[in-house]
């Protein structure tokens, strides 16, 4: 109990963990209200306003994202510490996009509190929706190259692991059979150990895949 409410508290301590428990409760409570909505009109209402106020406060928060994003944008440059020239291109062009969304989206917000007067204030909206999902395509398209790039190189790994294995059980037959009663002892243990420590590189490097993913 005790460690749990200490990841809570280090969540709420963030930007972006309370940024995630705030989206959380915004969604969940809009989910409900629709669930509720035929069955207790009262209930989904309240619902529905508490959903609205913390979509407003997200927002309100983005108001100050700016500047963090320069800095990342800045450390980032063009891509070039990228592992693959595209992922580097996509992901300078992603920074752009957010760079562009982050204005619209204080219009969109200006507007909505009537701070701001437009002609089509949908259109602000749909400026911001097209970002929004450009942003989210291009990053997803990244981390498809990201998660390609890490699965073949993985695979590099695992075929030189099984390669240097099977040179292993070989040298195990009778002599005659393949290269069985060739090797000597050091040549066993030199090729057993870098497939040992192949394997337990494969082992840490899934743990920390599995661990950045969820």
């Amino acid at each position: 109990m005790s460690k749990m409410l200490n990841e809570i508290c280090d969540m709420l301590d963030g930007y972006t963990g309370r940024d995630k428990i705030i989206r959380t409760l915004c969604y969940t409570t809009k989910l409900a209200s629709g669930l509720y909505a035929q069955s207790d009109p009262g209930r989904a209402k309240k619902l529905a306003i508490f959903s609205s106020k913390m979509s407003q406060t997200r927002a309100t928060l983005r108001l100050f994202d700016d500047l963090p994003m320069l800095a990342y944008s800045l450390s980032y440059g063009c891509g070039s510490k990228e592992p693959d020239r595209w992922m580097g291109l996509i992901g300078f062009v992603t920074n752009l996009i957010d760079h562009a969304y982050y204005p619209v989206d204080k219009i969109c917000w200006l507007i909505e509190h009537n701070l701001l007067n437009v002609e089509n204030p949908t259109r602000w909206d749909t400026i911001n929706s097209i970002l929004w999902v450009a942003s989210i395509y291009l990053n997803l398209m990244n981390q498809a190259f990201r998660m390609l790039l890490i699965k073949q190189r993985m695979e590099a790994i695992s075929i030189l692991r099984l390669s240097l294995d099977l040179v292993h059980a070989g040298s195990t037959l009778p002599k005659g059979m393949l290269w069985g009663g060739r090797f000597q002892t050091w040549h066993v243990g030199l090729i057993g150990s870098i497939s040992s420590l192949l394997g337990l590189y494969q082992y840490v490097a899934k743990k920390r895949i599995v661990k950045q993913s969820s």
